[in-house]
């Protein structure tokens, strides 16, 4: 795979060339944007979008997806996040496929995502409809010209490279998130790097705590403070 770029993650704000100004200011070339899909859909001109990031010449190496209402962390996250729960996967998906769109004509080809906390058991009904609904999505964004990543941390590692090989396009990848799977308690960021190696399209450079057993979420520290620190 080629060598990745250093970048940070820019929020869509009102005044995009201000953002973009920012990443200049600290010498770093790339940047993830994000926002939620509502906001995307109701507010943002892909096109203003687009000039304000060739007007100073940052790159946009993927736009990360979200949604509104969802909570992060390991009580209130597995009903609110992504398109796992079942309730909010028929407007969630509507949304995502505009939000892909819209990237579409920002000439983005990458979109990264928590999808949601994916069932460890593949028999769980809630796997089989996702699996179902996140296949739609894929090929929709694999008709726009994008790769889409799933960003790690709200399953275990061999969960999500199963969900990469039963949805089973062509156009998927991994956001890789260290300090995520130690924030969920899920894994080892060496060991998930080992198992996610071959889907790895970008990374996150976070760290993190691992939760203890009444904490609802660990707790995010500086890089090189946390479990993952010793390992990248």
């Amino acid at each position: 795979m080629p060598k990745m770029k250093l970048g940070l993650i820019v929020g869509v704000s009102d005044n995009p060339v201000e953002s973009f100004e920012r990443v200049i200011e600290v010498g770093i070339p790339t940047c993830q944007l994000a926002c939620t899909a509502e906001r995307m859909v109701d507010r943002i001109d892909p096109k203003a979008l687009r000039e304000a990031a060739d007007q100073t010449g940052i790159e946009i190496s993927s736009f990360f997806l979200l949604f509104e209402g969802q909570v992060f962390n390991l009580r209130d996250g597995p009903a609110t996040m992504g398109l796992v729960p079942p309730q909010h996967r028929k407007r969630r998906l509507a949304l995502a496929k505009r939000f892909s769109d819209l990237v579409a004509e920002m000439e983005i080809g990458s979109i990264t995502s928590h999808i949601g906390f994916i069932p460890d058991d593949e028999r769980d009904p809630v796997y089989g409809g996702f699996v179902k609904v996140m296949r739609d999505l894929a090929r929709y964004c694999e008709d726009n010209g994008q790769i889409f990543c799933f960003e790690t941390g709200q399953e275990l590692p061999s969960t999500l490279k199963r969900t990469i090989v039963d949805v089973g396009t062509d156009n998927l990848g991994v956001n890789l998130d260290p300090a995520n799977l130690i924030l969920y308690g899920m894994a080892n960021p060496l060991d998930a790097a080992e198992i996610l190696g071959e889907y790895v399209k970008g990374m996150h450079a976070k760290d993190g705590v691992w939760p203890n057993r009444d904490e609802v979420l660990g707790h995010e520290t500086p890089l090189g403070r946390g479990g993952s620190g010793s390992t990248f």
